[in-house]
C-alpha cells in the first residue's frame, strides 16, 4: 500500500488511493474471518503516522492476538473504502465493521450525536472521558446502541484554530471569515460570532483553504497536523491551555457484526478497545504540544486561547448551540442535561 507518514516525512494526498492493509496473524488460519476498519485519515504504520490509524491498527493486531488469528483486519485510511460521512450509515446496516469516526458527522442522521462536538461543553481531557462512566456515557451508548452501532474505544481530542487571514481567539476574530467549525452547533457559534460558515470534513480543509474557499477551520490538533496546514496557515490557536472545541471520535463497530461473534472474540474485541484509551489520550496530548512545534518551525503565528475568550465563547454557545441543541427533542435535551452535570 502507499504509506503515509507525518511529521518529516511528509504526507502523501494520495492516500486516499491506497490499497487496504490487511493485516493477518502471525499463524495463517484458513478460517480467519476479515474485518473491515475504515477511517478518513492519513495512513501509516503501527509505529509513525496520525494517531488514529496507528490505533486501529494496535486495536487490530492486539485481536488477532487474543483470537488466536479467527479474526483478521483489512484497514482502509484516507476514505478509500467510503466516502467520510457515509461510514456511520454503513455501519449501522451491517456493509462495514468498524470505523473510527468523529461522531458529530453523524447527525444528519441522529441528531442526538451532536453532542459530541458541542462547543464549550467538554473544556478537559479529564471531563471527556468522565463522560464514560457517568450517566451521559450511559445515555450514549444505549442509543447508539438501539441504532446499531457499538462504542469501542473513547477518544476525545482538543481542537485548535488554522487561519490564513489574522488570529483566531476571541470571538469578534472570526467576523467576516469564512471559517469550518466541524459540526452543526458550532457552526451555529461561529455564525452568531459573525463567521461566515463552510461545511466540509477535516480531510478536505487543505484544499478549501488552499483554493481561497476557506479562511479558517477548526479541527483537532492532530488534523491540524496531519493534514499539513502549517503549509497555507499563518496563524494557528492551539487548544493546549484550554479550547471550546474537543470531540468525541471513538472507535466503532456495526452491532450487527459484534453481535454474530463468539463470546470469545466479543471479549477480545471489548479488551483490545479498552486497552487503546490510555494511548488514544496521551497521544492526543502530544499532538495538542507537537502542533505548536510544527507550526511555529513553518513560520505560523502560534498563540492559544485565553479564559477571558473562553467565557465569550461560552456565553454565545449557550445561547445559540445549546439552546437549538436541546430544543431539537426530548432526548437531546436530557443528553445536554447529563453532560451538563460531569464538570471539568
Amino acid at each position: 500500500m502507499i504509506i503515509t507518514r507525518r511529521r518529516g516525512l511528509g504526507i502523501g494526498l494520495g492516500a486516499a488511493l491506497a490499497a487496504p492493509a490487511i493485516l493477518r496473524a502471525r499463524v495463517a488460519r484458513a478460517d480467519t474471518r476479515m474485518l473491515k476498519i475504515s477511517h478518513q485519515f492519513p495512513g501509516g504504520t503501527i509505529d509513525q503516522g496520525d494517531f488514529r490509524d496507528r490505533l486501529v491498527r494496535r486495536f487490530a493486531a492486539d485481536v488477532q492476538t487474543r483470537t488466536h488469528g479467527e479474526l483478521g483486519f483489512e484497514i482502509y485510511p484516507g476514505s478509500s473504502l467510503l466516502k467520510t460521512v457515509a461510514q456511520f450509515s454503513a455501519l449501522r446496516r451491517g456493509a462495514l465493521d468498524f470505523t473510527l469516526y468523529p461522531l458529530a458527522y453523524a447527525g444528519g442522521e441522529v441528531p442526538e450525536v451532536n453532542i459530541g462536538l458541542m462547543p464549550m461543553l467538554v473544556t478537559t481531557y479529564q471531563q471527556g472521558m468522565a463522560w464514560k462512566t457517568s450517566d451521559i456515557g450511559r445515555e450514549l451508548t444505549a442509543l447508539l446502541d438501539k441504532r446499531g452501532v457499538r462504542i469501542i474505544t473513547w477518544i476525545w481530542q482538543a481542537g485548535g484554530c488554522a487561519s490564513r487571514a489574522g488570529a483566531v481567539v476571541k470571538p469578534d476574530d472570526v467576523k467576516g471569515l469564512k471559517v469550518r467549525g466541524g459540526s452543526r452547533e458550532m457552526d451555529q457559534m461561529l455564525k452568531a460570532a459573525g463567521g461566515i460558515i463552510s461545511s466540509v470534513p477535516s480531510d478536505e480543509i487543505y484544499a478549501a483553504m488552499q483554493t481561497g474557499t476557506l479562511d479558517a477551520a477548526v479541527t483537532s490538533s492532530t488534523s491540524l497536523i496531519s493534514f499539513r496546514l502549517q503549509e497555507i496557515a499563518k496563524n494557528v490557536t492551539s487548544g493546549r491551555q484550554g479550547s471550546f472545541w474537543f470531540m468525541f471520535e471513538p472507535l466503532l463497530m456495526s452491532k450487527a457484526i459484534y453481535d454474530a461473534l463468539t463470546p470469545d472474540q466479543q471479549k477480545a474485541i471489548d479488551a483490545a478497545g479498552l486497552a487503546q484509551e490510555a494511548f488514544a489520550l496521551e497521544a492526543a496530548k502530544a499532538d495538542d504540544d507537537a502542533l505548536v512545534a510544527i507550526f511555529g518551525k513553518a513560520g505560523v503565528k502560534v498563540g492559544d486561547f485565553n479564559n477571558e475568550a473562553l467565557a465569550k465563547w461560552k456565553q454565545i454557545a449557550e445561547a445559540t448551540a445549546w439552546k437549538d441543541f436541546a430544543g431539537r427533542n426530548a432526548a437531546c435535551a436530557n443528553l445536554l442535561k447529563l453532560a451538563e452535570s460531569v464538570t471539568a
